[in-house]
């Protein structure tokens, strides 16, 4: 059984991080801008499942063995950082499968799997989210009780916690689509857009 008195503690700690903009909110609300509330559950899908494995793993204490080699992150945070910048530039041109476009406009638009990916690798990419799992995780697990059913305890906890804050951030993006969305301001909308996904891409690279 898991320890209540710790997970009493464990949820507003975990919420308030959570809440806190970073990178995967960032990106919540510019896919909420751009592809709407809807789609950009594919992407939740993806850093849900990201951020369970971040966690697992740093309650395992693999996490700790990658933290001391970096050079495993830099190719992964690179390549990642990368992709998302260049998803920000064809939207930003209002090109690419991203981009908010007309109804007439034939432009193919991403798949259910590149949104999960996203997701996925903005979660696992991120070593501050490693080191924040490593540090904060552990002292939530009363070692006089069984592991598993605590970590499930936590793995419930993290993954509605997140899930909310990231609609929420989605929804507020949707909000302010709608917002630019009057009048001629679907260039300006795609430029925003464009612009959050570049600063992910370069946040995810440098971090």
């Amino acid at each position: 059984m898991p320890d209540f008195a710790l997970l009493a503690v464990f949820i507003p700690t975990f919420f308030f991080v959570s809440i806190t903009p970073g990178m995967c909110m960032t990106l919540a609300m510019t896919l909420g801008m751009s592809i709407g509330v809807r789609r950009t559950l594919w992407m939740m899908i993806g850093e849900l499942a990201g951020v369970a494995l971040v966690a697992t793993l740093a309650v395992m204490g693999v996490a700790s063995i990658m933290l001391n080699y970096p050079e495993i992150f830099q190719i992964f945070k690179w390549v990642g950082g990368i992709y998302l910048a260049y998803v920000g530039v064809q939207m930003w041109r209002a090109r690419g499968k991203m981009a908010v476009v007309s109804s007439d406009d034939n432009t193919p638009r991403a798949s259910n799997f590149a949104l999960m990916s996203q997701g996925f690798i903005t979660a696992i990419a991120n070593p501050k989210g490693w080191a924040f799992m490593v540090s904060l995780l552990p002292p939530f697990i009363n070692t006089d009780r069984a592991v598993a059913p605590q970590l499930l305890a936590l793995l419930s906890i993290i993954m509605v916690t997140e899930f909310s804050s990231m609609l929420a951030y989605a929804s507020g993006g949707k909000s302010l689509r709608l917002f630019l969305s009057r009048g001629n301001n679907i260039r300006w909308m795609n430029r925003i857009a464009g612009s959050l996904m570049i600063a992910v891409g370069i946040w995810l690279a440098v971090s």
